[in-house]
């Protein structure tokens, strides 16, 4: 007979994966950044967008598996103290994409978002994930109610379906640039300059937006 298991049965995994689904459809920074670097740059900056977001959230369920998250539901001060990192990471991200905009965006500003390196699009990814806390508690609010009851280990239970979590956001925000990567090719690759650079200067407006509606979050007081 079997033992304990570390996973729920196929009816919660199912219920599990199209919650992760309906998440990961949601539009929010992850989306809205990989959609938009997808568009500037090409399907290549999406894929590293998208690389650095699931990096992200592998760093976000770690820290839910090992308490981190529970630490920072407990101290709002932690919480809103990332909040203010996030927002202002964020606010970086807009004012660079409206400073693209405002130059142009051409080839001969190496340091503009649409010209920036793989690495630069990985870190952004990777760090608009994890300066977001509410990334954070939500792992800390959902991978709980599928944690089996009897399972023989809490924490191996967490990281497995953070892991799934992670395999399968990331193949949703690799279709999702695919997608987005087509669009911009029957939109036609001779974009106007003009255009392009509404497209930019949106974009970073909608980060300073974000920026904003994170700060309004507050941690709920017991």
């Amino acid at each position: 007979m079997a033992g304990p298991a570390l996973l729920p049965g196929p009816a919660e995994l199912a219920v599990f994966a199209a919650a992760v689904a309906l998440l990961n459809a949601t539009p929010g920074v992850d989306f809205l950044l990989t959609v938009s670097r997808t568009l500037q740059a090409g399907a290549r900056a999406g894929l590293a967008v998208a690389a650095g977001i699931s990096a992200g959230c592998v760093v976000h369920a770690l820290a839910a598996a090992f308490g981190l998250a529970t630490l920072l539901a407990l101290h709002p001060a932690a919480f809103v103290a990332i909040q203010w990192v996030g927002a202002a990471y964020l606010v970086v991200l807009g004012l660079q994409m409206l400073a693209g905009a405002w130059r142009g965006g051409g080839a001969a500003l190496p340091r503009s978002p649409i010209a920036r390196s793989t690495a630069a699009d990985f870190r952004a990814g990777l760090l608009t994930n994890v300066l977001n806390p509410k990334v954070a508690l939500f792992f800390l609010a959902f991978l709980p109610q599928f944690v089996p009851a009897e399972s023989p280990a809490v924490t191996v239970s967490f990281l497995l379906l953070g892991s799934w979590f992670v395999l399968q956001g990331g193949l949703f925000l690799a279709l999702l640039v695919l997608l987005a990567a087509r669009l911009s090719r029957l939109v036609g690759a001779g974009t106007p300059g003009l255009l392009k650079r509404l497209l930019q200067a949106a974009g970073g407006l909608l980060f300073i937006a974000l920026a904003l509606r994170i700060l309004k979050e507050r941690p709920v007081m017991a």
